[in-house]
C-alpha cells in the first residue's frame, strides 16, 4: 500500500515531481475558481445574500478538506496497485483479493457486479473528458466578455478555435510543452492565492466561514434549494479523482505536498477573496473571479493566464483518456486501437488517435451547443460525482477483502464518504433535463461498448478453446504418419493459454504439414501497471517441436511480440524470427449461436471486430510473415 516513488529520491527530483503534479494534476480542480463561486451565488435563496455567501464559503472549504484531504489524499491513495492509481487499478485489486480468496488459483476476468461497477466508472470518466476541456477553456474565455462587450459575440468561437489547436497538437506529444506545465500552474495558483488575499484583507469578516456551522445552515433550507446549491457547489471538488488517477506519475507524496504547498491554499484564498468581492460589491452582476482583478491590463493578463490553465487542465483530462483506453484495451475490456508512443524515454507518454478524435469532436461540439461555461455547468458534476461514489465502494471491498480491515473500521468511514458522495450525487441528478443527460449518455455508449467486446471476446474464447483438444493429442496429430513436418517456424497467436487452438487444427486439416518448430503464443496481461522483463516469459515444451509461450505484460504495457520472440530466441530455442510465419484468426461472426448475447449486441460486436486494428498491426508483427486464417463463428 506505498507508492514506488519512495523517499530515497534526491531534493531535485522530489522538486521536479511536485512541480509536474502542479501541472497535470490539478489543472482540472485548479481551474474550478473561474466559474465556481458565480454558479453558487446565483443559486442562494432569495433575500440572504450575506449568510449565503458565508455559507457557501464553508461549505466549499469543508468539501476541499473531507474530499480532498481526507478522502483521497489519507485513504483512498494507499490503495495503490504497485504505484499506479486510478479506477482500473482498482479493478485489479479487486481481481488480486478474489484471487487470493482462491487459494491462488488463477481466475478468469468475468462481468460480475463489481466489474460491471468499476466500468460504469471508467465510463463516466469518459463523459467528464469530454465536458472538462470545454467547460474550463469556455470559462477561461468568458474574460474576455469583461475586458470589452465587442468580444461577447466571439467567445464561443474562440473556445473552439482553442481547443481544435489542442487536438491538433495532440500527435506531438506532452513532452516538450510538458516542461512549463508546471510552472505556469504553480504562477496561476499564486496568482489565485494573492488576487484572494487582496480582497480577503479588505474583508475579514468572511474568515467566518471556516466555521462549518455556517454551512450547515444554509443546508437546513427546502431539500429542493439545497439540491440546487450542493449541485454548484460540487465543481470546487471536480478534478479529485485526478490526484488518485495520476499517482503513478508522481507519487502520493509528492501529490501531497504539491496540494498543501500550493494548490489547497491558492484555491482557498481565491475562494474567500472572492466572497469578499461579493459582500463588498453586492450590487455587481459580474463574473467575481474576474471582477477581482483591476480593469484594464491587469484583467486582460488574468485572462491570458486562465486560458493557459483552461488548457493545461484539457490536457491533464486528454492524456488520461488516453491511458484509461490503453488500460481497457489490455484488461480486455476495450477494442484495439492504434497507439503511438510519442517519448522513447517514458511509455506513459502516449497518443491514441481515435480517442484524440471522438474527444475532439465531442468537446468543440459540446461547446458549441452549450456556448457558455454557465449553461455548461448544468451538465457537469454528474459523472465526477457518480465515479467518486464508485471510487468509495470500489475501495471499501479492497480494505475489506484485500487488506483484511474489520468492518467496524473500514463500514463507518466509507459510509460517511458515500453519504458526501451520494448527496452530490443526488443533487446533480435534478440536472438530467438541463444537460446532465449529455455526460450520462456518453458514459452509456462506452460502457456498451466495453460490455460488448468483453462478452464477445469471452463467448469467441469458448468456441475457440473449448474443443477438448487436449495437448498430447496435439503431440500425437504432429507424429502422425499422415502429417508431414516441413522446415521453419510457426507462430499461432492464441488467446489463451490453455487448450488448442482452432485455427491449428484448420491449418494441419487443410494442409496436411505442420512446421517442424510450433510455438502457440499467448499475451496474458497481469493485474499490476507494469511487468519486470526477467518475468516476461514463459515458454514449455509440449513436445515433438511444439512449444507453449507466455508473454506476461501489465496493463499499462503494450505487447511486442517481435521483441517477444527474440527473446524466446535468447532463452536457445533454435528460432530465426525473421523467417517464423505468424498465423492469425480471421473472425468472421454470424448470427444463430447460442452465446447468450442479445441480438443487437452480436451485431455491435460484429461491428466492433470489424473496426478494431487487427491484432497483427497491434502486436508489432511484420506483415509479410502473418497468414490469416478464415474462421467463421456463430455467437
Amino acid at each position: 500500500m506505498t507508492s514506488h516513488l519512495g523517499s530515497k529520491l534526491s531534493p531535485k527530483v522530489k522538486a521536479g515531481l511536485c512541480m509536474g503534479a502542479l501541472g497535470v494534476v490539478f489543472g482540472d480542480i485548479g481551474t474550478s475558481p473561474l466559474y465556481t463561486m458565480r454558479e453558487c451565488i446565483a443559486h442562494l435563496p432569495p433575500g440572504q445574500r450575506d449568510a449565503g455567501v458565508l455559507g457557501v464559503l464553508s461549505l466549499i472549504f469543508w468539501s476541499l478538506v473531507l474530499v480532498v484531504s481526507v478522502k483521497y489524499l489519507w485513504y483512498v491513495m494507499t490503495a495503490d496497485n504497485r504505484g499506479e492509481g486510478g479506477i482500473f487499478a482498482l479493478l485489479a485489486l479487486i481481481h488480486i483479493g478474489a484471487q487470493k480468496a482462491q487459494g491462488g488459483k488463477a481466475l478468469r476476468r468475468g462481468l460480475g457486479p463489481a466489474v460491471i461497477m468499476i466500468l460504469i466508472g471508467a465510463a463516466l470518466l469518459y463523459g467528464d473528458g469530454i465536458i472538462t476541456p470545454a467547460i474550463s477553456v469556455l470559462g477561461a474565455a468568458e474574460g474576455f466578455n469583461l475586458i470589452s462587450p465587442v468580444f461577447t459575440p466571439y467567445v464561443t468561437g474562440m473556445a473552439c478555435a482553442i481547443l481544435a489547436a489542442l487536438f491538433w497538437v495532440q500527435h506531438k506529444g506532452t513532452r516538450s510543452i510538458g516542461a512549463v506545465f508546471g510552472p505556469v500552474m504553480l504562477i496561476w495558483f499564486v496568482v489565485l492565492g494573492l488576487l484572494g488575499a487582496w480582497h480577503l484583507s479588505r474583508a475579514p469578516a468572511v474568515l467566518r466561514a471556516l466555521n462549518p456551522a455556517y454551512g450547515m445552515a444554509l443546508l437546513h433550507h427546502p431539500p429542493a434549494q439545497v439540491a440546487t446549491l450542493l449541485g454548484s457547489i460540487v465543481l470546487a471538488i471536480t478534478g479529485a479523482e485526478a490526484l488518485y488517477a495520476d499517482m503513478g506519475h508522481f507519487g502520493r507524496r509528492s501529490i501531497a505536498v504539491a496540494w498543501y504547498g500550493a494548490a489547497f491554499p491558492g484555491l482557498v484564498l481565491n475562494y474567500f477573496g472572492q466572497g469578499a468581492y461579493i459582500l463588498s460589491h453586492p450590487a455587481t452582476a459580474d463574473n467575481p473571479f474576474f471582477a477581482m482583478a483591476p480593469a484594464g491590463l491587469a484583467r486582460a493578463g488574468l485572462t491570458v493566464l486562465s486560458i493557459a490553465a483552461a488548457v493545461i487542465a484539457s490536457q491533464a483530462l486528454i492524456s488520461g483518456a488516453y491511458s484509461l483506453t490503453r488500460q481497457a484495451i489490455q484488461l480486455g475490456y476495450f477494442p484495439r486501437l492504434k497507439i503511438n508512443y510519442t517519448n522513447a524515454e517514458q511509455s506513459g507518454q502516449i497518443y491514441v488517435p481515435f480517442v484524440n478524435t471522438a474527444l475532439a469532436i465531442g468537446c468543440i461540439l459540446t461547446a458549441a451547443f452549450f456556448k457558455s461555461s454557465d449553461a455548461l455547468a448544468s451538465a457537469y458534476g454528474i459523472a465526477v460525482t457518480g465515479t467518486m461514489g464508485i471510487t468509495t465502494i470500489a475501495y471499501f471491498i479492497v480494505a475489506h477483502r484485500n487488506w483484511r480491515w474489520p468492518l467496524w473500521q473500514i463500514g463507518p468511514l466509507c459510509v460517511a464518504f458515500l453519504a458526501i458522495d451520494l448527496a452530490f450525487f443526488l443533487s446533480n441528478a435534478q440536472k438530467l433535463a438541463d444537460g446532465g443527460w449529455f455526460p450520462l449518455a456518453i458514459a452509456g455508449s462506452v460502457l456498451a461498448v466495453m460490455h460488448t467486446w468483453k462478452t464477445g471476446r469471452d463467448a469467441i474464447f469458448s468456441l475457440i478453446y473449448d474443443n477438448h483438444v487436449t495437448e498430447d493429442e496435439l503431440v500425437k496429430i504432429a507424429v502422425s504418419k499422415y502429417v508431414t513436418r516441413v522446415p521453419g517456424a510457426a507462430i499461432f497467436m492464441v488467446g489463451s493459454p490453455h487448450g488448442t487452438p482452432i485455427a491449428l487444427l484448420h491449418h494441419v486439416k487443410a494442409n496436411r504439414c505442420l512446421h517442424q518448430t510450433v510455438i502457440m503464443l499467448s499475451i496474458a496481461t497481469a493485474d499490476v501497471p507494469a511487468v519486470p522483463d526477467a518475468e516476461r516469459l514463459d515458454l514449455r515444451e509440449i513436445g515433438a517441436g511444439i512449444w507453449r509461450v507466455n508473454g506476461h505484460y501489465g496493463y499499462m504495457q503494450s505487447p511486442d511480440v517481435g521483441a517477444l520472440v527474440e527473446q524466446v530466441k535468447a532463452w536457445g530455442m533454435k528460432i530465426n524470427p525473421q523467417g517464423a510465419t505468424y498465423f492469425f484468426n480471421r473472425e468472421m461472426i454470424m448470427h444463430g449461436g447460442n452465446s447468450g448475447m442479445w441480438e443487437w449486441e452480436k451485431s455491435f460486436y460484429g461491428f466492433l471486430t470489424r473496426n478494431a486494428r487487427p491484432a497483427k498491426d497491434y502486436y508489432k508483427i511484420p506483415p509479410s510473415q502473418i497468414i490469416e486464417i478464415g474462421l467463421p463463428l456463430q455467437l
